[in-house]
């Protein structure tokens, strides 16, 4: 059926478009709360996805609650005998399907549903305006409009300040997770958190590689699943920087140890996912690709590790370099906060921190709201008398749940894949205050910046 030429289904969208559609109302519980308002299954003009959409809206309405792709699962499996043959095949091979392949442009198909589902609820409102208006019906003409315009909108209305008081005082629920250094979890507060973003700056050279794989083995000597994504070193590098830490035996023997390189890591009872992609090739519409596929096999990923952001492709290329990396970090952070878990990436400085014995952030590379963006920033600074001596500092340059401005000596390792963080020096105190002097510094080169661009 038609209206003015317009057809009243999702056929001009394709297939693949209502196939994904479906499975986006399954994975996005606060989406299919929102569309179901405004969503008719008859949209949809194959059978197979009415059939499957009605089994997800059944469930919800029954249980009240959202069904997960376990549950789906057994429903496809024991639920469809009152559909004919081909339906039932069909549900069945779209739910296969869809397992294998990660729904893409998540927000294209979102607002594109939602904006079309709009639009046929007022028009069906227009047309039933239509016979009240022959009764001179104004007050109800209004009523079922504005009552059609409000459907599909998002109910949140955001955090009240005086209603939601309580809320602020509650201890907000972070679940960090140990970098390791007993000195830098004392000063934000366990850790890194679910739905924050931790970033390494480093020079070239200077340990940025070392430190995610520390970070990371923590993260599985605790238990968890750790994704590493490698932008820069084949994936088999980076098991051996992880067989390294992990085990302390140095890179140039793991061959002769790897009987006991494999009990040891056999008796961890985290996991470790390596993904590598070619500089460059990768986006972070790519990671989350390859999330989802982890989460469509019931992967549950607990920490994220991104070696490195700047080697990101962008999602969409823009004017400026900088801009470019502005919007990486941005979407990382995103990904943070979707998959609740913390992620750590890295970052180049720039020429002034090649040989700096202390780098803030006013040596970070191209993109100055990197720091902004993210929750926990902290530096590695390595001279070359530090790396003849197995040392280096670290410096925290950002920290959203504690002080910052703070400087520490470190150990480093690199042929064991070590890095320790020491106590800091009496010295401390004095390139803290310098350290805050360089953040406001840096505060204000950021306004320059966005007043010369516009921002």
């Amino acid at each position: 059926m038609k209206i003015n030429g317009e057809p009243m289904n999702f056929s001009k969208y394709g297939k693949s478009f209502q196939e994904k559609l479906c499975m986006v109302i399954l994975d996005d519980r606060t989406f299919a709360d929102q569309i179901e308002e405004v969503l008719d299954v008859n949209f949809l003009e194959l059978n197979y996805l009415k059939c499957f959409l009605n089994k997800v809206f059944d469930y919800r309405k029954k249980y009240e609650v959202h069904p997960s792709r376990d549950i789906m699962k057994t429903i496809l499996r024991s639920e469809l005998d009152n559909e004919n043959e081909l339906t039932s095949k069909q549900v069945r091979e779209y739910y296969v399907r869809s397992q294998i392949n990660a729904v893409t442009d998540i927000e294209y198909i979102k607002d594109t549903a939602l904006d079309f589902c709009k639009k046929q609820n007022l028009k069906s409102a227009m047309v039933k305006s239509i016979g009240l208006l022959q009764n001179s019906s104004f007050d109800e003409i209004s009523q079922v409009i504005n009552d059609s315009l409000k459907l599909g909108m998002d109910n949140d209305e955001g955090y009240d300040y005086k209603r939601d008081f309580e809320e602020r005082f509650k201890p907000r629920f972070r679940n960090p997770m140990t970098t390791g250094w007993s000195l830098i979890d004392d000063i934000c507060k366990g850790g890194l958190g679910q739905k924050e973003l931790g970033v390494v700056i480093a020079p070239t050279g200077a340990g940025k590689s070392m430190a995610l794989v520390h970070l990371g083995v923590q993260a599985l000597r605790e238990g968890k699943t750790v994704v590493h994504y490698t932008l820069e070193l084949q994936d088999t590098v980076v098991a051996s920087r992880y067989d390294s830490c992990l085990t302390s035996i140095p890179l140039q023997n793991l061959t002769s140890f790897k009987e006991q390189i494999y009990e040891e890591v056999q008796g961890i009872s985290g996991r470790l996912i390596v993904k590598e992609y070619p500089t460059k090739t990768a986006s972070t519409q790519t990671i989350r690709n390859h999330l989802e596929k982890l989460r469509m096999r019931s992967i549950d990923v607990n920490m994220i590790i991104v070696d490195y952001g700047d080697l990101l492709r962008p999602v969409r290329y823009l004017k400026e370099k900088r801009n470019e990396l502005e919007s990486i970090y941005e979407e990382l952070r995103g990904i943070a906060a979707e998959y609740e878990a913390p992620v750590w990436t890295a970052s180049q400085t720039n020429r002034s921190g090649l040989n700096a014995e202390v780098i803030t952030m006013e040596s970070i590379s191209e993109a100055f709201n990197k720091c902004f963006i993210a929750d926990f920033i902290f530096t590695i600074s390595r001279t070359i008398d530090d790396k003849v001596a197995n040392s280096g500092t670290l410096f925290i340059a950002k920290n959203r749940n504690g002080p910052d401005g703070l400087v520490f000596p470190l150990f480093m390792d690199t042929a064991n894949v070590c890095i320790k963080v020491l106590e800091p020096s009496e010295e401390g105190e004095l390139v803290e205050v310098s350290a805050k002097k360089q953040k406001e510094n840096l505060v204000e080169k950021y306004k320059k910046f966005k007043k010369n661009n516009g921002g």
